[in-house]
């Protein structure tokens, strides 16, 4: 008997005709929405209160800041003036420093596993340092420009001065992921210095007085912080900056604060309004 293909790819294809459609309407009936996180129902806005004021080495042209042990670890932009310094919180005093090359200019720093990597802002390269020494162990490179640095014990999460906050491998600085800082639907850009604090995202907003505490499973801001007046105009003998430089002590919670420039040093606590 001959075999008449043209019937039998025919005959199929009328067979595929009706069934696909039902196919496809069962899987899609059955399929599950993913689910996206509501943004948050109200932003909380903060105030603050003086616990402490500390001296801060006013020549420091604040980039990065770190609590670790009862010291400072501080990052100090500029090209020619750019250095890695460890600093006695009481005093202000500087206990350890390095410079670095006149055409690196200094941004972020964190501390992982004994190890501190600090960030530059156009260079594109960023170095590995001994907790204790600062000794260069390593350098690592990166496509954007350099501005804040933080981790979350899993990831380094790293600013560029854009809306985006980039999650990196600590072993390669390979980008993982990434997320998009949003508030009221709109983007916020230009996040400086980072900190992580109990779960949250805490971030300097450049050329404001302002830190937004950001969520970092959704990039939603959760909360605004406002330090306006916190250095008072005529505190310091000489010019000053902007607002920059967070730090945490994840063990007594305490949450310090400084500026680029800045004379001094504070411990706030959040009034929430």
């Amino acid at each position: 008997m001959r075999y008449d293909i043209k019937k039998s790819v025919r005959k199929k294809s009328i067979i595929l005709y009706f069934i696909f459609p039902v196919y496809l309407f069962s899987y899609c009936s059955n399929a599950v929405d993913p689910v996206i996180p509501a943004p948050p129902a109200e932003i909380i806005h903060y105030s603050y209160s003086i616990i402490n004021t500390y001296p801060h080495q006013q020549d420091a042209f604040t980039q990065g800041l770190f609590y670790s042990d009862g010291y400072l670890l501080e990052s100090t932009g500029l090209y020619g003036q750019s250095s890695l310094r460890r600093v006695d919180l009481e005093s202000g005093a500087v206990l350890h420093r390095i410079d670095l090359e006149s055409y690196y200019f200094a941004e972020g720093i964190t501390l992982w596993n004994d190890r501190i990597y600090q960030l530059t802002w156009r260079s594109q390269i960023g170095f590995i340092y001994d907790s204790m020494t600062f000794t260069v162990l390593d350098s690592f490179f990166y496509s954007t420009e350099g501005w804040g640095l933080t981790h979350d014990d899993t990831h380094l999460i790293m600013s560029d001065g854009s809306s985006f906050l980039s999650f990196r491998s600590p072993e390669t600085f390979e980008e993982l992921m990434r997320i998009e800082v949003i508030a009221d639907g709109v983007p916020v850009n230009r996040l400086n210095e980072l900190e992580f604090i109990e779960g949250k995202i805490y971030a300097n907003i450049w050329l404001t007085n302002t830190i937004a505490i950001i969520d970092p499973a959704t990039g939603w801001v959760t909360g605004w912080i406002d330090l306006t007046d916190l250095l008072p105009n005529s505190a310091c003998p000489q010019n000053t900056d902007v607002l920059n430089g967070i730090a945490y002590d994840h063990i007594e919670g305490k949450l310090f604060v400084t500026g680029k420039w800045w004379c001094f040093l504070y411990e706030i606590s959040l009034i929430p309004q």
